[in-house]
């Protein structure tokens, strides 16, 4: 079963990376270009049939290794 985990930074966490790619599309000229935010995406594969147990597994593996809980966020997207 493939999984995937989309790490952001939270909302109010500063994201200079996220900033600076924002201001480089509308110096390339996409005006309208509101913000942007950055993050990680991780695609896992697990040999797991029942989708709830993998989700379990694949958050706890987010919370204990892929994200910052501090400051990320973290998505999990089964497919």
């Amino acid at each position: 079963m493939k999984i995937s985990a989309i790490v952001t930074l939270k909302q109010d966490v500063l994201d200079p990376q996220g900033k600076v790619v924002g201001q480089t599309l509308k110096n390339m000229g996409y005006q309208n270009i509101i913000s942007v935010r950055q993050g990680k995406y991780f695609e896992i594969q697990l040999d797991e049939t029942n989708k709830e147990k993998a989700k379990k597994i694949v958050e706890e593996i987010a919370q204990k290794l892929l994200t910052n809980i501090v400051i990320e966020d973290c998505k999990i997207i089964l497919e």
